[in-house]
């Protein structure tokens, strides 16, 4: 099925930056985490293949994937055409020491990780410093005590995993006899805070619960984006695979400007 028409919106139009959020080392992350596979012994085809997929997918919703995405996956291919090589041998014919194709790619890696937990750790102290905010989870787990899992805030590539089960789900919902919606993200964005002025928070899935086509889908799951890099909401989840919930935050005096403000370009 031809899904062409279903983009030809403003949304199209509407550039959300993944720079904003995580770069291509954190979407292998996620791989690797996602899969449950040593880091140190990478499965190649696997995470090559599964990368391309999502990177295919982020592009398929206009998402601004910047050329470092696309220079890590020809790294990819490149690693995993030299793995299915043979190994170079020794004139004893014993195998060589060449390093393994994936080594320089882990140590990368690792230093990401310890770049990210640096920064993770700074920002906690200066969240605990300035008390901005109090994650939900923190008041119901002084009452359920240390049995309680936490809320953990989630990252562009689990919230890009959920929204491709809504698409999925969606597609086995009955057909709505409506001309499609052509809606700015804009105001997607002011439909959702309006929902979301009743409630501290909702569920992921409920922000799709009005979206009658996949452009509606698409849009929704941007407006969701920009809320996050604006600083109006933050997204966490229980445990690993659990349900995901978007709550509503007091927009700090440091948050950026919608994309198109004329204030953005200032100073």
């Amino acid at each position: 099925m031809d899904h062409s028409q279903d983009f030809e919106s403003s949304a199209d139009a509407y550039p959300v930056k993944l720079e904003h959020f995580e770069g291509p080392l954190d979407l292998l992350l996620h791989l690797i985490k996602k899969n449950e596979v040593n880091i140190y012994d990478i499965p190649i085809a696997l995470i090559t293949q599964q990368y391309l997929d999502t990177i295919e997918f982020m592009q398929e919703l206009d998402l601004d994937v910047a050329g470092d995405y696309l220079v890590l996956a020809a790294t990819l291919i490149h690693i995993k055409s030299k793995m299915l090589l043979p190994r170079p041998e020794t004139a004893a014919g014993v195998e060589g020491d060449e390093e393994d194709p994936r080594d320089a790619l882990v140590r990368r890696l690792l230093e990401h990780q310890k770049y990210k937990a640096a920064a993770g750790l700074l920002h906690e102290r200066e969240q605990l410093r300035s008390a901005q905010w109090l994650r939900p989870d923190e008041r119901v787990a002084a009452i359920a005590g240390d049995e309680y899992e936490p809320e953990l805030e989630v990252d562009l590539f689990s919230l890009l995993n959920a929204f491709q089960a809504v698409v999925e789900r969606a597609k086995h919902r009955p057909r709505v006899l409506l001309p499609p919606e052509q809606i700015p993200v804009e105001v997607r964005i002011e439909q959702l805070l309006a929902r979301m002025s009743e409630t501290e928070a909702i569920g992921f899935d409920e922000l799709f619960a009005d979206a009658h086509d996949r452009s509606g889908l698409i849009v929704t799951f941007l407006a969701l984006l920009e809320m996050i890099r604006l600083k109006l909401v933050r997204v966490f989840q229980s445990g690993s695979f659990g349900p995901i919930r978007v709550y509503k935050r007091a927009r700090p005096a440091d948050a950026p400007h919608p994309i198109g403000d004329p204030e953005e370009n200032r100073g």
